[in-house]
């Protein structure tokens, strides 16, 4: 059988009621008795001190006859079931309450335990076989001028405090089983608030790990259950997207790749087979060579994510000025800008800010940012490079005049393989891979990147970069 919590459960009330049962029945019982051994004991006490100051004082003075001690002490025996003995100091037995009745073959209790009249009780006391059932015998010296005269043996019945003793233990018992009902009752809420959410949770598990992840818990409260079912629900949640996530990515991969390898194929084949004459071929293979590029910039973009997501992005920090790589970045671009009619504006902080960071990573940045504000921007236009400083860093802005992104479009440029409507046209090269780069490496310098824009109007991207101080090294 299956150790489940249901099962751990009910062994666990199991062990409860049978050690409270047995705790009950032994020691509780025992103490029980104990205490009523003790009071039986006090009242025998008292009475003794009663008999010996009212009547054992005028039987010694010889005012009170022996048959007159024996009619008080019946009385005394018949209002308390008590068994009474007047004994001397030898231990010779003068008066019994009970001696017509229960005789006994022995005159001195010193013949029969000679150690009996030196205890203040004896308890389960038979007195050798003198008593048909065992006795609670207290002894209680009679004294006068510093001796003793004498002793008052009272006997009362075991049987009477053992009855009282099974009275109060099935009370106990009664009791006991009343608890039980109630833990029964305790035991089901336990279960209903602890077992069935489990269940529940256990069973929306099975259905993720079957692949249903639109399965929902739905747990009432606000304890830990139900701030566990919330938890794993936005797991799930999470998980569906990173499903679909790669669902779309799997599809744009292999869309990218396909694509220029479909075009790459049909061209070389057609090159081969002599359907493409000699003068025309150099034509079609500097497509081949476009779409040969294509695929290299999109594997190395494809490598260069994944290296950053898994294993971290390995930075060499050190400082640089900002404005040096900004510079010679931008004159890479010099040739497509000329073409387009595009004019790069500088605006720069300060002659010179030095920044910490990995230079080749921010340089691919600004590669990146600069590459997309070419592409969407119109001809004739001006882009805007600038720094400012704030806070002890440095904030390079990156604004075009182009055809700006879409609002619904704003958050979703970041994602892999992502390209708007307005932008498939205009980016035929383009992988949809550049931005995640660029917010993968400023996330890894623990940087931040914004962009702003308006469809029509144009973009702008700003990202910031700590200022080098000496207490950096």
């Amino acid at each position: 059988m299956k150790r489940t919590l249901l099962v751990k459960l009910t062994i666990c009330y199991v062990l409860i009621a049978v050690t409270m049962f047995v705790f009950l029945n032994t020691y509780c019982v025992n103490r029980i008795k104990h205490q009523l051994i003790c009071e039986k004991k006090s009242v025998l006490y008292k009475e003794a001190h009663l008999i010996s100051s009212e009547y054992m004082a005028k039987y010694y003075c010889n005012k009170l006859s022996l048959d007159d001690l024996k009619t008080q002490l019946s009385t005394i025996d018949t209002f308390l079931s008590t068994r009474i003995w007047i004994v001397k100091e030898n231990g010779t037995i003068v008066a019994d309450t009970r001696g017509n009745t229960d005789n006994i073959w022995f005159s001195n209790v010193n013949d029969i335990d000679p150690n009996f009249l030196s205890n203040n009780y004896v308890v389960n006391n038979t007195l050798n076989g003198a008593f048909s059932e065992p006795m609670l015998s207290v002894v209680y010296a009679v004294t006068s001028n510093l001796q003793v005269r004498g002793y008052i043996v009272m006997h009362i019945s075991m049987e009477s405090i053992d009855t009282s003793t099974i009275n109060y233990s099935d009370f106990t018992n009664i009791s006991l089983i009343l608890f039980n009902f109630v833990l029964i009752l305790i035991f089901a809420y336990v279960y209903f608030i602890t077992i069935r959410p489990i269940q529940k949770i256990k069973t929306g598990i099975k259905e993720y790990t079957n692949g249903n992840f639109s399965y929902k818990l739905n747990l009432k409260g606000t304890d830990e259950f139900y701030q566990l079912a919330a938890a794993i629900n936005y797991m799930a949640s999470e998980l569906k997207e990173l499903d679909e996530y790669q669902k779309k990515f799997v599809a744009n991969v292999s869309h990218d790749f396909r694509s220029p390898l479909t075009s790459i194929k049909g061209y070389a084949e057609a090159i081969l087979d002599g359907t493409i004459p000699t003068e025309a071929q150099n034509k079609y293979l500097e497509i081949i060579s476009f779409e040969t590029d294509r695929l290299t910039k999109l594997t190395s973009n494809l490598l260069t994510l994944n290296n950053i997501k898994y294993n971290g992005a390995f930075l060499e920090i050190a400082p640089f000025d900002i404005h040096t790589v900004i510079k010679n970045t931008s004159a890479s671009f010099e040739g497509i800008c000329t073409k387009k009619k595009i004019t790069l504006e500088l605006t720069f902080y300060g002659q010179e800010n030095l920044v910490n960071g990995d230079i080749g990573k921010i340089q691919q940045v600004l590669y990146n940012l600069l590459d997309n504000a070419i592409k969407f921007s119109h001809s004739n236009s001006t882009i805007h490079i600038s720094t400012t400083e704030k806070n002890e860093k440095i904030y390079v802005s990156i604004r075009d005049r182009g055809i700006g992104i879409p609002k619904d479009s704003i958050l979703k440029i970041w994602d892999r393989f992502y390209k708007t409507d307005n932008s498939r046209g205009k980016d035929k090269k383009g992988t949809g891979l550049g931005l995640s780069i660029v917010r993968e490496i400023i996330n890894a310098h623990g940087e931040n990147i914004t962009v702003a824009s308006t469809e029509g109007v144009g973009t702008e991207f700003i990202f910031s970069l700590p200022i080098y101080q000496e207490d950096m090294d």
